[in-house]
């Protein structure tokens, strides 16, 4: 058999079954691409929905008040504080402070100071110089963790 008998030979799928293998191959491609889109958009919303940051710390012997904002997009609510003197040896504390019930409110863009009546030590003070750990943890979002030194 030639070359070109081979090639005159050969039959192709019929212009109508080709066209219906590319519809569908393009629409799996864009049933996959709208999954992969909505998880992804999904898990970044909301984690911009709540954003905390540290805004201040003001240990005293009494009391400690640690002021936390929100920059993201959604209210939240504080409802466990952790601490302790290193992030890996950390005691939950949130019975020690004023967040009651369902939490503390923490509105999109504002802030709230949590009081903690928890010195902590021995002797029952800060201990000057040293090296506190705190986690916020809200109601949704991620939560906040961050050090925080004891003034001499």
């Amino acid at each position: 058999m030639s070359i070109k008998k081979f090639l005159n030979s050969k039959k192709a799928i019929s212009p109508i079954l080709a066209t219906l293998l590319l519809i569908v191959i393009a629409v799996a491609a864009i049933v996959v691409t709208y999954a992969w889109i909505t998880t992804y958009m999904g898990s970044a919303t909301q984690q911009a929905g709540v954003v905390l940051y540290n805004e201040n710390v003001r240990f005293d012997t009494d009391a400690t008040e640690v002021t936390v904002g929100n920059s993201g997009t959604s209210d939240t609510r504080i409802v466990r504080v952790w601490l302790g003197d290193s992030s890996g040896n950390m005691t939950d504390v949130t019975s020690d402070t004023d967040i009651t019930g369902s939490g503390m409110l923490l509105p999109a863009g504002g802030t709230a100071t949590i009081t903690i009546d928890w010195p902590n030590d021995v002797d029952g003070a800060w201990q000057p110089g040293a090296n506190y750990y705190f986690r916020i943890v809200p109601n949704s979002g991620q939560f906040l963790e961050f050090p925080e030194q004891a003034p001499q």
